[in-house]
């Protein structure tokens, strides 16, 4: 009786909520939402459904945890670590800070396919939860270092938020649309893509489409990586172009 005992409270100490986490961010990568359930997770590590539910509430929970988990991991800390006698954001540009957490989650996004829609719906659904202030906050701060009007605070770190994950769902896709992410065996089909993109575009009225033509090879040939830091490029570009000069955060801006 009291081997059992035992085994039980080790059983109990090893499967905490951190461990359930853990495994379904794993059954996620490599069968996909769908199959993360409540049985798939008690037979990957060996337990009963009714341990799952002590440490999990539910499957809308356990995916809230399980984006937070990998976004928390793909961003610096917004806290300075214990013993560190440097904050997490005073290294580098507001700028290099904004790249450094948008490149974060396009990577975590590509490496974890199935997080480009749970950011998405998170950011709609639930705002309050622990991952969209998260990503508010990282940007936010450095929106706020870059001197913009207070005024303008939320609208611009609002866009900046909203073209980042919109673009990081794009490239989340394969091109057949299943979300499959981008990985070195879709390397050759997303090269196909893009050149049949491409001859189709090449293929249009040119009287009708004279941009489309003019731009077609670029399509063919551009990598996502650098499309998506040119974005960032672009929009900081017109953050700080209509930044008041020499003046305050809080400055009225001009009217």
């Amino acid at each position: 009786m009291a081997t059992q005992t035992r085994q039980s409270q080790r059983r109990r100490q090893v499967l905490s909520r951190e461990r359930i986490v853990e495994a379904a961010v794993e059954l996620l990568d490599t069968e996909g939402e769908g199959a993360l359930t409540v049985r798939a997770l008690a037979e990957r590590l060996s337990t009963g459904s009714g341990a799952i539910y002590h440490h999990v509430g539910n499957m809308g929970e356990l995916l809230q945890a399980a984006t937070g988990t990998v976004v928390a991991g793909a961003l610096p800390p917004l806290r300075t670590p214990t013993g560190s006698s440097q904050a997490p954001d005073s290294t580098g540009s507001p700028e290099d800070a904004i790249r450094a957490v948008a490149l974060g989650l396009f990577d975590a996004a590509l490496e974890h396919p199935w997080l480009a829609a749970q950011l998405a719906a998170q950011l709609t659904r639930s705002p309050w939860g622990a991952v969209t202030p998260r990503i508010f906050e990282s940007i936010g701060r450095q929106v706020r270092a870059l001197e913009v009007p207070r005024r303008d605070w939320f609208v611009t770190t609002s866009t900046l938020v909203h073209y980042i994950l919109g673009a990081t769902a794009q490239n989340a896709q394969t091109p057949d649309g299943t979300g499959g992410g981008a990985s070195p065996g879709t390397a050759a089909e997303r090269s196909e893509f893009l050149d049949a993109a491409s001859r189709a575009w090449q293929d249009l009225d040119p009287d009708d489409y004279p941009f489309l033509h003019d731009i077609a090879d670029q399509m063919r040939e551009h990598e996502d990586r650098e499309q998506f830091l040119t974005g960032i490029g672009l929009i900081l570009t017109g953050i700080t172009a209509g930044r008041p000069s020499g003046s305050p955060g809080d400055h009225p801006g001009p009217g």
